[in-house]
This record gives structure tokens, sequence and C-alpha cells, in this order.
């Protein structure tokens, strides 16, 4: 069998009965002290990969604002020389025109394929930042489950201690004047009560490595865009 995913594990700890898992040990006590162990440990592991898918989507936002800048850059520059061929062709200088014209040719393919990849990405990005809030969500639920084991664990340490004083007590107490013609009652009203007190304390016991990857960019149909572009850009500069 594979080894589980940290965000299955969060999820499977983040969700863990304490009181069913306490019904099915021998020692409660000692269960639970293994569990705040375990609990703790997989809790530094959640932080790492919450930190670390946390900086891959970082890394791919980064990416994607580089792209639509770059998309945006190339745009400028493709008007910037688109104009100056139509400047140069109304001078008559056609081939210095044709030289402009072919470099805002260039400039247009730049953006089109920054724009691209900007739209390629967009996916992933979302699908990382779904798995990081689901790191997230578990890890706080972890923490949250972390200091549930504490309380617990202190709780029946606190009880297990109160009833053997209780129990120490209640021997004594039974040892005490054996001629009284009431002990023989007491004691048997004692042993009631801890049978009570057993039955009672019985209930209340039972009671964020994922990898994005990038499709190739077909060019196909990319000249006739280009062609597009420019001539929306000699329209609007007309």
């Amino acid at each position: 069998m594979g080894r589980q995913t940290i965000l299955g594990r969060v999820t499977q700890l983040a969700k863990a009965n304490i009181n069913a898992l306490l019904d099915q040990a021998e020692d409660p006590q000692k269960m639970l002290d293994q569990l705040l162990r375990d609990y703790a440990d997989n809790i530094s592991e959640a932080e790492q990969a919450v930190a670390t898918t946390l900086g891959n989507l970082r890394l791919l936002e980064a990416d994607h604002k580089e792209d639509v800048d770059a998309a945006a850059e190339w745009g400028g520059k493709a008007l910037a020389a688109s104009r100056k061929a139509d400047e140069l062709r109304a001078a008559g200088t056609t081939a210095d025109a044709d030289r402009f014209d072919n470099l805002a040719k260039v400039a247009l393919g730049r953006q089109l394929r920054s724009e691209q990849e900007a739209r390629t990405a967009e996916p992933v990005i979302a699908a990382q930042t779904q798995v990081v809030d689901r790191l997230r969500a578990g890890l706080a639920a972890m923490e949250d489950k972390l200091a549930e084991l504490r309380a617990k664990r202190d709780e029946l340490v606190y009880r297990a201690g109160t009833a053997r004083a209780q129990n120490t007590m209640l021997d004594a107490v039974e040892s005490v004047d054996v001629l009284d013609p009431a002990s023989d009652l007491n004691r048997f009203e004692e042993k009631v009560r801890r049978e009570e007190a057993m039955a009672q304390g019985r209930q209340e016991l039972a009671a964020s490595s994922l990898d994005a990857q990038f499709e190739s960019l077909e060019d196909l149909g990319r000249a006739s865009e280009i062609e597009a572009r420019l001539a929306a850009l000699k329209a609007r500069a007309a």
C-alpha cells in the first residue's frame, strides 16, 4: 500500500474520535500520551507541507504576473512600432516602414505567447489555492484536536489520582471500629458507592507534492492572429 498523503493524514487525524479510541485502549493514559506524540509529529509535518505548497503557489502567481505584465509591455511595443511604420510610410520611406511593421508583428507574437502562458497558469493556480486552503483548515483542526487531547489526558490523570485517594480513604474508614453494629451496613454502603462511582466513570469515559505542468503551446493560427492584431492597431492609429 502506498504511503498515505499528508492531506489524507491531516483529515483523518483531525476527525479522530478520542472517546472511541479510549474505549478500545487497555491503558487510556498511556494511549493518550502516545496520541499526543503522534499529533505533535504530524502537526510539524503538516506545517512543512503547508509552507512548501504555499511557496509553490506564490511562485506560480509571480510567474503569472510576469506573463500578464509582459503581454501588456509587448502590446505597447507593437503599437509604437506600428505608429512609426505609418509615419515612415506617409513620408515615403517604404523600406523603413516595412521594417517597423515587421517589428510590430514580432512584438504581437510575443504578446500572444505571454497571454497564452498566463491563461494556462490560471487553472493550476486555482487548484493549488484550493489545496493550500484545505491544508490550512486541516492544520487548524489538528491543533484544536491536540488541545482537546491534552485536556483529556490531564482530566484522566486527575480523576485517576482522585479515585486512588478516595479508595485509600474508604479502606481506612472500613477498618475503624469493627465492633460498631453499623459497620457492616457502612461497608456495604461504601461498596455500593464505589460501584456507582465506577459505573459513572465508565459512562464519562464512553461519553495542506503537488506538481503543476504547463502544456506545450501550439503555433497553429498564430500568424493569422498576429495579422488581425496588426490590422486592429492600424485601425486604432488611423
